[in-house]
């Protein structure tokens, strides 16, 4: 199966014991336009307690918990994109806060879905 590289901008949302979840699932003309793309992100969802990403890019990965408990958004984030073989690829999960610690084992679960869900989204359209 060749990799899948997205066409346009994809976002799913959910909430979660009153944490609000943005995904948005970005394509990359480079590597190196992510940081530009996450500082984007920044301005359209402002105030946000977490952006936590992960990228993949012709065999370059990367992947960010940004404060989150270690191993609990970048690193599932990163595994999803892998998995479903998407390639140019940002991944940005958002967060607001609600207020309720979810413990590591749900928020990982959380991450993982809020990936897992945009990346439907995106494989609806193909």
């Amino acid at each position: 199966m060749n990799n899948l590289i997205p066409d346009k901008k994809y976002y799913s949302t959910s909430t979660v014991s009153k944490s609000k979840f943005i995904a948005i699932l970005i394509p990359l003309s480079t590597k190196e336009e992510f940081g530009e793309m996450i500082e984007s992100i920044k301005v359209e969802f402002p105030n946000a307690s977490h952006y936590c990403y992960a990228l993949r890019f012709e065999g370059y990965a990367k992947a960010s918990d940004d404060k989150e408990p270690h191993g609990t958004a970048g690193r599932p984030i990163l595994l999803s994109l892998t998995r479903k073989k998407i390639d140019k690829a940002l991944l940005v999960v958002v967060r607001y806060f609600g207020g309720t610690k979810l413990g590591a084992s749900n928020l990982l679960r959380t991450y993982v879905k809020s990936a897992s869900s945009v990346i439907d989204e995106f494989l609806k359209q193909k």
